[in-house]
Formats: C-alpha cells, structure tokens, sequence
C-alpha cells in the first residue's frame, strides 16, 4: 500500500514523501491517525502542485533574504538609554529595543531573530540577525546614554 506522509515518522520518512507500507499499517493505524493518506492518482498530482508552489514560494524568501543580508551586513544600530555613572544600565538592552532601531531605519526584522549577548553596560557589542535557514547578517549594537 502506498500513502503520503503528512508528519515526519522515524524510521518511516518525512512529511511528503510517498512510501510503500504493510496494508495494516497503514489502513488501521497511519491512516486513522492522521498521520498519512492514501496515495491515490489524483492525492499524487496534489501533492506535486503543493511541492512545486512551496518550492517557488521558499525560492522568493530566500532571495529576500539574500537581499535584506546585504543590506544589513556591517549596518550599525545606535540604542539610547538610561545608565548609571559606572556606565551600568539600568536593566538590559533586548533584542526588542534592537528590532524597533531597525524597523526605524527601514528594515521589519522580527526580534526573535536577532542573537543578542547579555548586553548591561555602555558600549559597542555585535548582534546575528537570522533571516533565513542558513542565511544572517551580522549588525554592530551601539549603546549609548539617553
């Protein structure tokens, strides 16, 4: 019996792919649960329009990326706020304050793609923004006084 898988299975294959199993299996227990269906002719031609687009589509993102990484590679980001004499802040600079300096400058970063150290201290520190997989951009972190 051949199904399409619509979850990764170990041991079995991951989500999409087309795989022979025992009858049994996949009648009383992929199938019931949810976790494949049944590779009929037209499920197959689904299947290979749904690749074809997700494929188009990953490829557009990805050249986004490849643009937006250039274009914030060595870009500096200046955060102002309160410290003390020491040149202590008063709390944290977060990936938050980071991605609304970025938004200004023209770039919608999501901060929870931004790898930012533990910054409590004036001073200048580099943070990775991940844009894709394996696509990032490294930008300089600028924290001055208010």
């Amino acid at each position: 019996m051949k199904v399409i898988l619509k979850e990764d299975i170990k041991n079995l294959g991951y989500k999409d792919d087309v795989v022979t199993v025992k009858d049994g299996y996949g009648r009383n227990f992929l199938i019931p649960q949810g976790k494949a269906k049944l590779a009929s002719e037209s499920a197959l031609k689904m299947l290979a329009e749904d690749l074809r687009q997700r494929e188009f589509k990953l490829d557009k993102i990805k050249k986004d990326a490849d643009a937006m990484a250039e274009k914030l590679n060595g870009a500096t980001v200046t955060v102002s706020t309160k410290a003390g004499a020491s040149g202590k802040i008063f709390g944290s600079v977060t990936s938050l304050q980071v991605a609304n300096v970025l938004k200004e400058k023209g770039f919608d970063v999501d901060r929870r793609k931004i790898v930012l150290d533990d910054i409590k201290a004036i001073g200048t520190y580099s943070a990775v923004v991940n844009l894709f997989k394996d696509i990032s951009a490294t930008i300089t972190v600028d924290v001055v006084t208010e």
